[in-house]
């Protein structure tokens, strides 16, 4: 698939001219390098889809480059702080600079797990209880005090994972108490704020939701097998300790719910074009959700191109139908 835009002619009319991307990758993040391959990857896959695509990071040279040669439209590879907290993408409607991507404001709610796990709660939608306090709190009122508290109301075993940020950073599974002091010290090396959530136990899965003008559809879920049975971060990026399934191993009737679910997040969040959400499904067929991804992996190896293959669709020609879209919308 090919996607034009109308360019002046030197004749008078207007002659075709490849749709200009600028792909954003990297950033400082602990994710940098994930980012960079993700970027990478889309640029070779928006070039075969006949775009211009060009890999930029986001650094002092950034709003400069767009001023002096605007893009079409931005694809937004950064993970991290810097691609999913919104503030990059507030400072792209300062400039009027058109992205793929959810707006600002919904990506600060859904970078915030508790709020986020808090409004889709509201929303009628499952998702394990939870407990999400700042360092100062285990500081000011004894950390031994509090970790009993949590153990008594969440029970054992529990997921620690840093409030915001992705890749699985920080994220551990505790299942003794004296494990949980030191998996708390780990996880406060990625973040102020702490999230404490009662573990699920089932079939991890992924699900991929794209919006390409009719509204957000769920693609097919990629079931999650890691080799541990914890999809942290070791996981997530050493080839050979997970394994994944797409579409998932489970029932239509399960993959229905769990398509609603992504659905539903997507659209309490408020978000646009694409997002990832991972949830847990119990051996009831119980969807749990656990969290959304604003800007989800799109490297190789990465579960929304699984997820884009077992729909039966391209990944160039997905990914430039949602730069055309912000390309011909502006913002």
């Amino acid at each position: 698939m090919s996607e034009t835009a109308p360019a002046p002619d030197t004749t008078g009319g207007t002659a075709p001219h490849p749709l200009r991307a600028v792909v954003l990758a990297g950033g400082l993040t602990f994710e940098r390098e994930v980012s960079l391959s993700s970027g990478t990857q889309v640029v070779e896959e928006l070039t075969r889809a006949g775009l211009d695509a060009e890999l930029r990071d986001a650094d002092a040279e950034l709003l400069p480059g767009l001023a002096a040669a605007p893009a079409d439209a931005v694809f937004i590879a950064l993970h991290g702080a810097t691609g999913e907290d919104g503030a990059l993408r507030a400072v792209l409607d300062l400039a009027g600079v058109p992205y793929v991507g959810s707006p600002a404001a919904a990506c600060r709610l859904a970078w915030d797990k508790p709020a986020a796990k808090s409004v889709v709660r509201s929303a009628a939608v499952t998702t394990p209880d939870w407990v999400a306090l700042p360092h100062s709190t285990f500081r000011e009122l004894g950390a031994g005090a509090v970790l009993d508290l949590m153990v008594a109301r969440l029970g054992l075993p529990l997921m620690v994972k840093p409030a915001s940020g992705g890749s699985a950073l920080g994220v551990q599974k505790v299942s003794r108490v004296e494990d949980l002091p030191a998996a708390m010290v780990s996880c406060f090396a990625y973040g102020d704020t702490v999230m404490v959530e009662r573990f699920v136990e089932g079939v991890e899965l992924a699900i991929a939701v794209v919006d390409l003008g009719d509204g957000p559809e769920a693609l097919p879920a990629v079931e999650i097998e890691p080799e541990s049975g914890v999809f942290d971060y070791a996981s997530r990026y050493t080839p050979g300790l997970t394994e994944y399934h797409a579409p998932a191993r489970i029932p239509d009737e399960t993959a229905a719910r769990a398509a609603e679910v992504a659905v539903r997040v997507h659209q309490v969040l408020g978000l646009a074009d694409l997002s990832r959400t991972d949830a847990i499904v119990t051996p009831d067929g119980e969807v749990h959700f656990l969290e959304v991804n604003v800007s989800p992996g799109l490297t190789e190896t990465s579960m929304f191109p699984m997820a884009v293959e077992a729909a039966g669709h391209e990944l160039g020609d997905v990914l430039a139908r949602l730069l055309a879209r912000r390309a011909s919308a502006g913002r």
